[in-house]
């Protein structure tokens, strides 16, 4: 009798485990995740990112992207780093079908929706919540459907920009070794340097065994067309901040053309002429200066501590010996 009431036991065992398998089965089945179509982030030309109050479109134009409309360029690493996330999107874990989004910030004030398109194809929408507890993972949603789930990695921050956060700041750029000429002008003063390469004779405590030229380098100086010497290292550090210049923000609603008689114009002369020309601040109490330059399209300006780095006297990029 007691065998029996085991075999009982262990037959309402088994069916019990293999009623949970095939349940769990069932489980899994039902909440399979959705495959997402294959998109590559070089075929996007078209991002909107919205938020409740505000909407950034950005768009391609000759492998460029600007922030539209008013065309921007916007920051390169940022718009890589979308693309990226767009591309890459992987959905790991289906987390809820409750409809309650307000405790995954999915809720209407605080989401973040992002469609890209490939040309006229909207080819990726999906809803930005915050960042998974874990720290890699985000809570998102995919357009078309009302659940919610975990995607890879932790990108919200990558989204949550405003259209300043995504300017790019450069407004001047270039290789130092290109420049040939420097022109400043700074009120009545004014100066030309030019870059040129001279031998210099390279002391050696033992004699040639065949009497030759002493053995000698190139080495690069700055003149003024008059003979004096440039000051070698405040060259260098001038050249230095302005080959990779980046300025403080744009002046919206500005145009170019708006400014004239700059208090210092600085020409940089190469394969290509650059320039750079400063204005007096609106008022005394204004912490910025602003500026133009031959690589924006838009004015900007630059901070105290940027514009004082750059505005030398023009005596000042001459030899100590040479300075009156």
């Amino acid at each position: 009798m007691k065998v029996k009431k085991e075999y009982s036991v262990l037959v309402v065992i088994i069916v019990a485990l293999v009623l949970y398998l095939v349940l769990r089965q069932q489980e899994r089945t039902h909440y399979r995740l959705p495959t997402l179509p294959r998109v590559a982030g070089t075929e996007i030309s078209k991002i909107e990112i919205s938020k409740a109050d505000t909407s950034i479109a950005l768009s391609k134009k000759d492998n460029t992207w600007y922030i539209d409309p008013k065309g921007y360029s916007a920051e390169s690493r940022k718009i890589k780093d979308m693309l990226a996330t767009i591309e890459n999107l992987t959905l790991t874990a289906l987390v809820s079908e409750s409809k309650n989004y307000s405790r995954y910030d999915l809720g209407n004030d605080k989401k973040i929706t992002v469609r890209a398109w490939a040309g006229d194809n909207l080819r990726r929408e999906f809803e930005l919540g915050k960042t998974a507890p874990s720290f890699r993972h985000t809570f998102v949603k995919i357009g078309g459907d009302d659940r919610v789930y975990h995607a890879r990695d932790n990108f919200r921050g990558k989204f949550d920009q405003t259209a300043e956060d995504l300017w790019d700041r450069t407004v001047l750029s270039f290789e130092r070794t290109e420049i040939e000429g420097i022109q400043i002008t700074r009120g009545e003063q004014s100066i030309l340097l030019s870059r040129k390469q001279i031998p210099v004779e390279i002391s050696t405590d033992q004699k040639p065994e065949v009497e030759s030229p002493p053995p000698s380098r190139l080495e690069i100086v700055w003149e003024s067309p008059d003979g004096k010497k440039g000051d070698q290292p405040t060259i260098n550090r001038l050249l230095a901040t302005l080959s990779n210049l980046r300025c403080e923000k744009y002046l919206e609603g500005r145009k170019k053309d708006e400014f004239a008689n700059p208090i210092y114009t600085l020409t940089l002369k190469g394969a290509q002429e650059h320039s750079l020309s400063i204005f007096g601040k609106p008022d005394k109490k204004a912490k910025s200066y602003p500026a133009i330059s031959s690589q924006s399209d838009f004015p900007f300006l630059l901070n105290d501590g940027q514009a004082d780095g750059i505005m030398k006297n023009p005596e000042q990029m001459l030899e100590k010996a040479e300075k009156s």
